[in-house]
Formats: C-alpha cells, structure tokens, sequence
C-alpha cells in the first residue's frame, strides 16, 4: 500500500506547567511530560493508522517515531511524527 505517518503537536503550555509548580515527580521524571508525551504519541499512531485503514491496509510494518523541538520559531513545541509502511496481510 506504501507509506504512511502521523504527526502531533505539544505546545509551549507543557513548559509552563512543568516548571510553575504544577509538577508531580515519580522516578526522577515529571509525570505530566511524560503524560503529554504519551497522549502525542497516541494521537500520531491513530493519524497513521487511520491513513493505513483509508488505503485498505490491516497492519503497519517498519515503524519509526521522531521528536523534534520545534524551538524558536514556534516556542517550545515539540513534534511527534511516526513513520510506516501499510500492508495487507491475511
């Protein structure tokens, strides 16, 4: 079927949350980045698989997942793109 991705955004906001009080550290990490991270992450693979599901595909192969710091040009916003190959398989 051929390539497919999805991509999410997590905005400036989780910066100010993290570092304004509202934090909740478990293991030496702060819980609510790593929620968001997570809930990012999730909504990218749901973009991907509904393309993969839009081009008759009923499975992902060869998965890639990137962050990226969007930085000075639109905050601190992190991108999360994840890459695969949709295929048919019985």
């Amino acid at each position: 079927h051929g390539l497919v991705n999805g991509e999410s955004l997590i905005g400036s906001n989780i910066y100010k949350d993290l570092f304004s009080g509202v934090r909740d550290v478990v293991e030496g990490r702060t819980s609510t980045y790593a929620e968001e991270l997570e809930a990012a992450r999730d909504e990218a693979f749901q973009a991907m698989e509904d393309k993969a599901k839009e081009l008759g595909a009923n499975g992902i192969i060869g998965l890639k997942i990137s962050y990226n710091n969007l930085g000075g040009t639109m905050g601190n916003t992190i991108l999360v793109t994840v890459y695969g190959t949709a295929v048919s398989y019985k």
